[in-house]
């Protein structure tokens, strides 16, 4: 199955929770962020949304920082991914 998107959506991958701090603790299941880093998977077509053009900034593979309680959750063949709209896309992440 695919999911496709529509107007000013985007679909998203979670990345993995840190399993570890930087000074090298370990974190239980319980004490691990939800991490509000992902990789975008499906893009909208854009368009008119809600009586405004809006033109698509992000594009598949890019890696982004969305806000903390954007979004749906989507299970999808045993994977779960964030629906969201572009707005609620903070920024891209650029190596």
């Amino acid at each position: 199955m695919k999911l496709v998107p529509l107007g000013d959506r985007v679909v998203l991958k979670q990345c993995e929770a840190e399993e570890t701090t930087k000074s090298g603790i370990i974190l239980t299941g319980s004490a691990q962020e939800k991490p509000q880093e992902a990789e975008v998977v499906a893009v909208g077509p854009g368009g008119v949304v809600d009586g405004k053009e809006v033109t698509m900034q992000v594009k598949v593979g890019d890696k982004v920082i969305y806000s903390k309680y954007a979004g749906n959750e989507v299970k999808l063949d045993g994977e779960e991914f964030m629906v969201v709209r572009q707005n609620d896309i903070l920024a891209i992440v650029e190596d």
